[in-house]
């Protein structure tokens, strides 16, 4: 599911904003950026997003999932988040097929798993892309271009 972000203008890249003390949310954004061949994503700790993009209501809105704001200020959350990275990241044939999941009824299952995981990061944290540093980005990664 998406919304408008009427207070920004055209940006030129999409922009990831994750929980930056989250160390699987952090392996998980070096995971995009370091996939990202195209150059098409801003990656930002929702601690750290400068305004804009961020307002009062999207960062409380943040602290309960991932979050990208496309190009044209569509608003992707949680499980849609994450299959539009995928759509932008993956090469076609694969990249068709995040597209199928994000239209009704699988976007419905995509989203019950996410919040299964967001819920219980700890536990996941040890499965999910354990090969990626932890480290915060670099601040080089998420600045505006």
């Amino acid at each position: 599911m998406h919304n408008t972000h009427s207070n920004l203008s055209k940006a030129t890249r999409h922009w990831l904003i994750f929980d930056g003390e989250c160390g699987m949310c952090r392996r998980c954004a070096h995971w995009v950026i370091r996939h990202d061949g195209k150059g098409q994503f801003i990656a930002a700790p929702l601690q750290n997003t400068p305004s804009p993009p961020m307002t009062p209501q999207l960062k409380v809105a943040c602290e309960g999932a991932v979050h990208v704001i496309t190009r044209d200020n569509q608003i992707y959350r949680g499980g849609a988040a994450v299959l539009f990275l995928f759509r932008q990241i993956m090469p076609l044939p694969w990249g068709f097929i995040p597209r199928v999941l994000s239209g009704a009824p699988w976007i419905w299952p995509i989203e019950i798993v996410y919040q299964i995981v967001a819920r219980n990061r700890p536990f996941f944290a040890g499965f999910i892309l354990p090969n990626e540093p932890k480290a915060p980005l670099e601040p080089t990664t998420h600045e505006c271009p």
